[in-house]
């Protein structure tokens, strides 16, 4: 059953979307109070989790805080994957931005609508599976073509019996890099990287044309299914932690290439 953490101090917006999910068969944990997620993201309970809707206005605490904790924690390595959407009741851009670049995937403004937020958790579980299904098509296209790894996807041999997702190695100028669907790891110079979900999803679709140029709003279009609630120059924010990360691993190459007045790509134009 999915299971679904919802962090809310309003009774009435928690009942509301608890009676939505489980008309989707969801089971959801309702917590009121920042002070209670992290123990229950370490206990047993969190295990099975599926997503994870975070108020921001939270009355003991950030809620934006909290998410950089469950994306940056080591013990909490497990979830730092898992989808979060903020609930916020504020309006301002540069709110919505913060909320993105300290790794939430999405977001939902109050008021909103119960079945609207049901359907981003949706479309956001939708979007991985489909760029999933979609690297694997193209790992197995290119390999009938020439049998060439050079700036292809190739399916990694140990993935056989991967009942979950094809594992993926990519080659191009910057290196290699590796792909395992099934818990999400995104591996370059034999070093994980931890990256956010849209973070990954972004470098995921560079990978897959490592010398064509993105523009943001492409980008935008490839991680979201909602670009039109979010704004493309987050996609600058995402471009600058994803350098942070790569940099821990090897500040000596230049990964992302910035197209002045065009976007980014992984290999100089």
């Amino acid at each position: 059953m999915t299971h679904i953490l919802l962090v809310e101090d309003d009774p009435a917006i928690a009942m509301s979307l608890k009676v939505t999910c489980k008309r989707e068969g969801w089971r959801i944990t309702w917590l009121d109070n920042a002070s209670s997620v992290l123990p229950m993201l370490h206990s047993d309970e969190a295990q099975d989790l599926s997503a994870i809707i975070l108020d921001v206005g939270l009355p003991d605490g950030d809620g934006l805080s909290l998410c950089q904790q469950i994306r940056h924690t080591s013990a909490l390595n497990a979830l730092k994957d898992i989808p979060i959407v903020f609930l916020t009741a504020r309006s301002d851009e540069v709110d919505r931005i913060l909320g993105l670049e300290m790794g939430g995937d999405d977001y939902c403004a109050k008021p909103f609508s119960p079945r609207e937020l049901v359907a981003r958790l949706k479309a956001i579980w939708r979007r991985e599976q489909l760029l999933s299904q979609q690297s694997a098509t193209q790992t197995t296209a290119t390999d009938n073509t020439d049998g060439k790894a050079s700036s292809s996807l190739l399916p990694n041999s140990a993935s056989a019996n991967n009942m979950s997702g094809q594992a993926l190695t990519f080659e191009c100028q910057s290196g290699v890099w590796h792909y395992q669907p099934l818990n999400y790891s995104l591996m370059w110079q034999e070093q994980k990287l931890e990256l956010s979900n849209t973070e990954r999803k972004i470098l995921l679709t560079l990978l897959q044309a490592p010398n064509q140029v993105f523009s943001r709003e492409q980008l935008l279009n490839a991680v979201s299914d909602y670009p039109d609630h979010r704004l493309a120059r987050t996609i600058d924010s995402h471009i600058k932690s994803i350098r942070k990360q790569l940099a821990t691993v090897d500040a000596s190459i230049d990964v992302i290439h910035t197209h002045r007045g065009l976007g980014y790509a992984l290999c100089p134009a």
